[in-house]
């Protein structure tokens, strides 16, 4: 008997259960399908994604079988080629996916073969997190506290297993190069220079963070990770992301040299609650990545400036530290937490645009944007989501990059524009006087762009804009 593993966000051997689960039973066969229909992925997710296929077909010895199309046509032909009895997947959770599963499940029975959908990509499933009144929580501290922390603790990770490859006799497989992820284009290349994308390169990362020495990695957590020019985020959010090590990992690992009461790991597991905590609303709300989870949202009325939207894509707004965070997402594929806010909050509140530019230009540029994670943020800072930002927050980029990039380090790297400008005024270039811009190589406006809009009548125009929706979130 042959079992057939279908690979999805789930790209890794250890601590794979719906794997294993294939393993324990027969001979398996490996099979990942680019979906046509779903959701198309990002720019730097397509990246991301072929270089994971290439290692984990290596890690397979060339056993991945690829293809590109609808699953719900595929699959079950390529089990009657296979001769494969059972279909293994981890469980997904946005909904078309969800509906594909079942479909596809469906289908198999009818041909008298069985899938499993096995759990294994969330340290609680939505389901098991829920209020006293089995409704699910909409607020995260109560979430994580009392609903998550009060559960049946995360499992230990399960070993790689040992694989039987069955041998595959299949001549309509794709090479990986005919998925079409890769263009050739010199972003596409430069973009993966700071990164291992592989199972592997994901535990070297978690492992240095968990196992960091003084100051660096876990170790100073709860402050350093405000910080983007210091070593004290994970940077995992890819890995986990695509599945190249598992929720339940980064749980263990980072506890392996910590208390459980460590507050420095009590703060990093938290963040892992954030996750949960995006699935579980993407779960009981399907339509989270286009719809404002708070109904009096939906009328607002957003801005329309495509001007101001390209100056922030491009990182040109005249406010360095917006302008850094967006660099080094459009250079990296990766964007520091604490700049998310800022950049962020300086788009639905000082541009007043929507934050559907916001959700679809994360997801073309950020290795780790998902449908939770990266709706659920977008909602947050907008103040239209669960747990949301208030409405009268708005991040002031000037005092936001004084305080958590004070040496300019950070800003610095990515607007090397102002690489002479002395701290004073790194923030605020337009408060130098003229000796001082002269001194530094800066011509405002030239050399480096004026602010696009005034901070303060933009943030007073943004709070009177959000004071007037309708107080009732029905």
């Amino acid at each position: 008997m042959t079992i057939l593993h279908w690979f999805r966000d789930d790209l890794r051997l250890g601590d794979n259960p719906a794997l294993n689960h294939a393993s324990q039973l027969a001979k398996t066969a490996y099979v990942y399908i680019l979906e046509e229909e779903a959701s198309s992925l990002g720019g730097a997710a397509q990246v991301w994604l072929h270089h994971s296929l290439s290692a984990l077909n290596q890690q397979l010895q060339g056993n991945l079988l690829l293809y590109k199309g609808k699953a719900s046509d595929i699959l079950p032909e390529l089990m009657e080629t296979l001769n494969a009895e059972r279909l293994t997947m981890t469980r997904r959770y946005h909904l078309a996916g969800v509906k594909t599963d079942a479909e596809i499940t469906e289908t198999l029975s009818g041909l008298g073969k069985s899938a499993s959908v096995i759990s294994g990509n969330l340290l609680w499933e939505p389901e098991e997190i829920a209020k006293q009144d089995g409704t699910p929580y909409k607020v995260f501290t109560p979430f994580y506290r009392r609903g998550c922390l009060n559960a049946q603790p995360p499992r230990l990770p399960l070993p790689a297993p040992e694989l039987d490859h069955a041998a595959i006799g299949v001549n309509n497989a794709l090479p990986l190069e005919e998925l079409g992820l890769l263009d050739g284009s010199h972003w596409q290349t430069e973009i993966t220079n700071d990164w291992e994308i592989s199972e592997q390169g994901g535990h070297s990362r978690l492992e240095a963070f968990s196992n960091a020495s003084g100051s660096d990695g876990i170790n100073d957590y709860v402050d350093g990770r405000n910080f983007p020019a210091k070593t004290n985020v994970s940077r995992l959010s890819p890995y986990l992301r695509f599945g190249q090590i598992s929720a339940h990992q980064a749980w263990h690992e980072a506890g392996k040299n910590k208390r459980p009461d460590d507050r420095q790991l009590d703060i990093f597991r938290s963040e892992l609650g954030w996750r949960e905590f995006s699935y579980s609303l993407l779960h009981f709300n399907p339509d989270m990545k286009t719809d404002p989870l708070q109904t009096r949202f939906a009328s607002f009325g957003w801005a329309e400036n495509p001007e101001h939207l390209k100056k922030w894509q491009r990182g040109q707004t005249g406010y360095p530290i917006v302008d850094a965070a967006m660099r080094e997402l459009y250079q990296t594929g990766y964007m520091h937490n604490r700049v998310r806010m800022i950049v962020g909050s300086f788009l639905v509140k000082n541009l007043l645009l929507h934050w559907h530019h916001g959700e679809a230009w994360f997801w073309d540029c950020l290795f780790d944007a998902d449908r939770a994670n990266n709706s659920a943020g977008w909602q947050w800072i907008a103040g239209c989501g669960a747990d949301a930002a208030p409405y009268f927050r708005v991040f002031n980029p000037v005092t936001q990059g004084q305080k958590f990039d004070p040496d300019g380090r950070y800003t610095r790297a990515y607007v090397p524009e102002l690489q002479d400008m002395p701290n004073k005024y790194l923030f605020n270039p337009w408060d130098a006087p003229k000796d001082v811009l002269a001194r530094a190589r800066v011509q405002l406006g030239k050399s480096y762009p004026f602010p696009i809009v005034d901070l303060k009548a933009s943030r007073q125009r943004a709070l009177d804009a959000f004071a007037d929706l309708p107080k009732s979130k029905i």
